[in-house]
Formats: structure tokens, C-alpha cells, sequence
């Protein structure tokens, strides 16, 4: 009969197998990190960028560089307000003063734009027209339940403060921006290419 183990035994079997971590995987567990907090810090306060990059040996600065590049393509969202429009820019500006192809980035960054003027002009007409028409939808739903129920029909009912319009117009929502948000990921893992 074969000996009983442990998980503990197990799993010690296989962290065995695994091996010691290359000098490569060091470096990216440790600057990184690095890279994500000053990509904080820029968004924050307007950290030199250049500047602190320079503070990083060359084998150093590529993983500094990754971890920045990270936290910043995943700061260019939808522009849903002001705000968001501004956070968009300064990312922008900071990945091109990080990336050496300058003229590939542009050419991805007018696509991005091209996505974003969208988004605000028709994103916002379709958007008005899908709400109108939840609406409509909702109060003749509600206005049959009310029949059925044996109410009044002139009863008014704000259907735009009802639990499930206010859900299935999140739904809608999120599907519109979706198509959107599509387009803007592959973008980003376009421009995570460009050297």
C-alpha cells in the first residue's frame, strides 16, 4: 500500500518542481510595481516622468516603464465627462512622452479620437433614443399591469425611479458603450506594441 501525503507534502512537491525565479522575473516583480505607483503619482500630482525614469538603470527602466504603461492604458476610458476627458489626455501625453514611435502612436491616438467624437455625438443620440423608448416600453408595461391589477388607468407612475427601468436601462447602457469600449481595448493592446 503507497504512503499517504499531506497536501502540505504535495504541494511542497510542486513548488520543488517549479525552481528558483530567473534574475529577468525578479526585476519585473520588483519595478513593476515601481512603474504602477509613478503612473499614480503622474495622474495625481503631474510627476516628472522623464525625470524619474532616469533614477532606473537601463535593465531596471524596462520594467518601470511596463508597470507605467499599464496603469496608464488602463486610465483611457469612454469620455463620459469632463473629467474623464482630462484623465484621457494626460495619460496620453504621458505614454507618448514614454514611447520612441511617436508617428505609430498617432496615428492610434486619431483613432482613438475618431472613437471618442463618436462616442460623444452619436454615443449620445443613440443613447437619448434608447432611453425614450425603455421609457415608453416601461409605462405601457406598467400601465398593463395596472390594468390587470384592476387600477384606475389614469394612475401616473414615474417609471424612470422604478428598481428594474433604472437595471435594464444600466443594461442598455453598458451594451451601447460596449461596442466602444471594444474598439478602445484593441487600441490599447495596439499601442502596448509600439515601442
Amino acid at each position: 500500500m503507497g504512503e499517504i501525503k499531506s497536501a502540505f507534502e504535495k504541494a511542497m512537491e510542486r513548488v520543488g518542481g517549479i525552481g528558483e525565479p530567473s534574475k529577468e522575473e525578479k526585476l519585473q516583480w520588483k519595478y513593476v510595481p515601481e512603474g504602477q505607483k509613478l503612473a499614480a503619482a503622474y495622474l495625481k500630482e503631474d510627476t516628472n516622468l522623464l525625470n524619474e525614469l532616469g533614477k532606473f538603470k537601463d535593465e531596471e527602466r524596462r520594467f518601470v516603464t511596463r508597470g507605467l504603461e499599464e496603469v496608464l492604458l488602463r486610465n483611457i476610458t469612454l469620455p463620459l465627462n469632463e473629467s474623464a476627458k482630462k484623465s484621457n489626455k494626460k495619460a496620453m501625453d504621458a505614454i507618448k512622452t514614454i514611447k520612441k514611435d511617436k508617428a505609430a502612436l498617432e496615428n492610434i491616438y486619431t483613432k482613438m479620437r475618431r472613437v471618442f467624437d463618436h462616442h460623444a455625438q452619436q454615443g449620445e443620440q443613440q443613447r437619448k433614443q434608447a432611453y425614450e423608448m425603455l421609457k415608453q416600453e416601461f409605462q405601457l408595461r406598467m400601465q398593463q399591469a395596472m390594468q390587470q391589477q384592476g387600477l384606475p388607468p389614469g394612475t401616473k407612475i414615474n417609471v424612470e425611479s422604478q428598481p428594474q427601468f433604472q437595471d435594464e436601462w444600466r443594461r442598455t447602457v453598458a451594451h451601447l458603450d460596449g461596442q466602444y469600449s471594444t474598439l478602445l481595448e484593441e487600441y490599447r493592446r495596439e499601442i502596448e506594441a509600439i515601442r
